[in-house]
């Protein structure tokens, strides 16, 4: 009898993918869209995204953002948690400095908008 991979090996599904062997748990876990960095690398899995932050410089890893992020990532890594979670935490980290402004000329205008028929019969009646 031949040695032959789980029958999830051949249909690429849990803890084989192509009938290799994948780590589908702890710090080897990929997220599910790579996160992009601002030099144009990607941080594709939690150990990846655990190093990037560990080698940032003092001053910025002990932002709150970035401890935020590395909390996640263990919580993540050592739980079983979704990579999202991490992710979030991040891109949130990533992104701290980015101020969101609201821009109204993008609002959508109701002006002129037809009203309701029980409204039109309570202004005619």
């Amino acid at each position: 009898m031949v040695d032959e991979a789980p029958i999830s090996g051949r249909i690429g599904i849990g803890n084989y993918r192509d009938g290799a062997p994948v780590a589908n748990r702890g710090w080897k876990r990929s997220f599910e869209d790579p996160i992009p960095l601002p030099r144009g690398r990607q941080l594709v899995t939690l150990e990846d995204a655990g190093n990037y932050i560990t080698k940032l410089p003092k001053a910025e890893h002990e932002a709150a953002e970035w401890q935020a992020a590395m909390e996640a990532l263990i919580l993540v890594a050592t739980s079983d948690g979704p990579t999202m979670f991490a992710r979030i935490g991040v891109m949130r980290a990533l992104n701290r400095h980015v101020e969101c402004v609201f821009n109204p000329s993008r609002k959508d205008k109701h002006w002129g908008r037809r009203k309701l028929a029980r409204d039109q019969l309570t202004a005619a009646g």
